[in-house]
């Protein structure tokens, strides 16, 4: 099983390096258009292999995409990453242009790979992914869904005084500070709705600290986050290299399904060997819906401003 990274910096590092450790891929390739950084990182990262007893093969190139070639999956970090203040959508004049690039150099040298896109803003990025690769819609996927509900279960344990493994919980919709739809009805702790043991105000609290997690990060770090991100896309590579069958929301490409078409948005998927094998609808409240449907309007009008 063979993974490219494309983006050596923080995030594609932390990608590469959860992707290693976990240790279900043969070979890693790390790339960057920075003259020997993408080599830096990974000879760095190999000699952690063993300390960290993993035997992936990782390798840096600085752009040059034959060493890409025949992946089975690979994941797009490019891009310039949020500043304080910034919106993700306010990436989109620099980053449309670098990840139409990489895409189809990627998809080039590999016409079977499932395409992750990481780059923000994502849900247009990977929208944009669609109508310039011409992959089928199932081997494109975004991953900020799994990065917002990490945050979302992160917050819910810590409004409920629970460990993290303890919770399940799951956000939908935009990968934006006001697209996220973190699901309340569908939260539990071991099975038990998360209404059960905290009141409605915390939950609103909870909802609301889940949807500025990024902003809330950039603000403390100056720049994006990188570790939480990084472990979200080693969750998704892991469930399509493994071929797990895992339910992750990620954001593709509906047609028809939540009464949305012709946009990339956040909603549950079941992972496997073939990117995308099914989408899953689940019932929403009045409420969770309506937020959906705004969130996607956000979308189309990013979209929009896309010249494709």
């Amino acid at each position: 099983m063979k993974i490219t990274v494309v983006g050596a910096g923080a995030v594609g590092a932390s990608c590469a390096e959860y992707i290693a450790i976990k240790n279900f891929a043969s070979e890693v390739v790390l790339l960057d258009i920075k003259e020997g950084y993408a080599e830096g990182k990974a000879m760095d990262l190999m000699q952690c292999a063993s300390l960290n007893g993993f035997d992936t093969k990782i390798t840096g190139s600085t752009n040059d995409y034959s060493k890409t070639a025949n992946s089975d999956i690979c994941v797009i970090t490019s891009g310039i990453p949020r500043k304080p203040g910034m919106t993700r959508e306010e990436l989109i004049g620099i980053n449309a242009g670098i990840v139409k690039t990489v895409s189809t150099s990627l998809v080039e040298h590999s016409p079977n790979t499932v395409l992750i896109i990481v780059s923000n803003p994502m849900d247009t990025m990977t929208y944009l992914a669609h109508k310039v690769t011409g992959l089928p819609k199932h081997r494109i996927i975004g991953m900020g869904g799994a990065l917002d509900s990490a945050r979302f279960k992160y917050r819910l344990a810590e409004a409920l005084g629970a460990p993290i493994s303890d919770v399940d919980g799951m956000v939908i919709g935009g990968h934006s500070d006001v697209g996220m739809v973190p699901l309340i009805s569908h939260a539990t702790r071991n099975s038990i709705k998360v209404s059960e043991f905290i009141s409605n105000e915390r939950l609103e609290q909870v909802k609301e600290d889940t949807k500025a997690g990024g902003a809330t990060l950039t603000k403390l770090l100056g720049t994006s986050a990188w570790y939480a991100p990084g472990a979200a896309v080693s969750g998704l590579v892991q469930a399509i290299a493994c071929d797990q069958k895992k339910i992750f929301p990620c954001s593709i490409l509906l047609d028809g399904e939540y009464g949305l078409s012709d946009l990339c948005i956040g909603v549950p998927v079941v992972l496997g060997a073939n990117g995308v094998e099914k989408i899953v609808e689940i019932e929403l409240s009045d409420s969770e819906k309506a937020h959906l449907h705004t969130s996607a309007e956000g979308v189309k009008k990013t979209n929009s401003l896309l010249d494709v």
